[in-house]
């Protein structure tokens, strides 16, 4: 009897110490000197997907699997409205779908801290037009649209300072007809709504046309007589892969991105856009 009492404190004893072993394990902070390791999975929100940034985010998530362990899952939005708040709210780890005049533009109206963390690519915007052939022909007083909206029109302008044609204020931004300082052609700047800059190309000498809406349009070569170039007034509409301020250092998030700036995502852009758009990481503005 004396025995059996003994053993069964034994077997209490030890049916303790494992509790206790195990309690600490389950709710000891860091055991072992063992860490928390961030989760391997990224989301990331785009906007209005199409073919061809679908084949690139494909190859992308690929490369990030196998080099990085990491799996890139995409939200792809209806609007230009939605993804910045998601992030913002985390509801989205990453997005990728503006430039850096957006963002800032965003920030400001929102007093948001988002962050940049890697290039993409710039899609240079064209002048149109289907009575010249090149932008130096345009005639005096000739009427050349661009999109109304903020960023787009100084965009616009900036283009139309690179051709030669105006002269902007310094410094300045977001450009507005009221920063035209020269316009030696004395240009007439018809502002439309960005939709409707291709649909009023037959009532205008020319038409600045954002990429969105040229391929509905059917506009290629045939009627380009301008090409934005690659310079210090186009590096604001490089688009880019965005983070919330505190996660701007994030290890996974800049593996995300390397797995987007690769050699292969470069041939793949040229492949399906051509010269439309061009990859931005590693471009040397002049």
């Amino acid at each position: 009897m004396h025995k059996k009492r003994v053993r069964n404190r034994i077997i209490w004893a030890i049916v303790g110490v494992l509790i206790i072993v195990a309690g600490w394990f389950s709710f000891a902070p860091n055991p072992l000197g063992t860490h928390k390791t961030q989760s391997k999975v990224v989301t990331v929100g785009v906007v209005g997907l199409s073919k061809q940034d679908e084949t690139i985010w494909k190859s992308v998530q690929k490369d990030a699997k196998q080099k990085y362990g990491i799996t890139i899952k995409l939200k792809n939005f209806s609007d230009y409205t939605q993804p910045n708040k998601a992030l913002a709210n985390g509801d989205i780890d990453l997005n990728s779908f503006q430039h850096y005049a957006f963002l800032d533009a965003w920030n400001e109206a929102n007093h948001g801290t988002l962050t940049p963390i890697g290039k993409t690519y710039i899609a240079p915007i064209r002048v149109y037009s289907k009575k010249y052939k090149n932008i130096k022909d345009l005639p005096d007083g000739a009427t050349i649209a661009v999109p109304n909206d903020s960023t787009n029109e100084s965009r616009a302008l900036y283009v139309l300072k690179n051709a030669g044609l105006i002269k902007l204020k310094k410094n300045v931004k977001l450009a507005t007809i009221a920063d035209i300082t020269s316009n030696p052609k004395h240009l007439k700047i018809k502002e439309v709504a960005a939709e409707q800059t291709a649909r009023v190309l037959d009532d205008v000498d020319a038409s600045i046309i954002n990429n969105t809406y040229v391929q509905a349009a059917h506009l290629g070569d045939k009627e380009t007589i301008y090409i934005e170039p690659l310079n210090k007034d186009s590096e604001q509409w490089i688009n880019i892969i965005v983070a919330r301020k505190e996660d701007k250092n994030n290890k996974i998030y800049k593996d995300v991105v390397k797995a987007f700036q690769t050699e292969k995502t470069k041939q793949l852009t040229q492949k399906l856009y051509g010269k439309t758009q061009l990859p931005a990481w590693g471009v040397k503005l002049k």
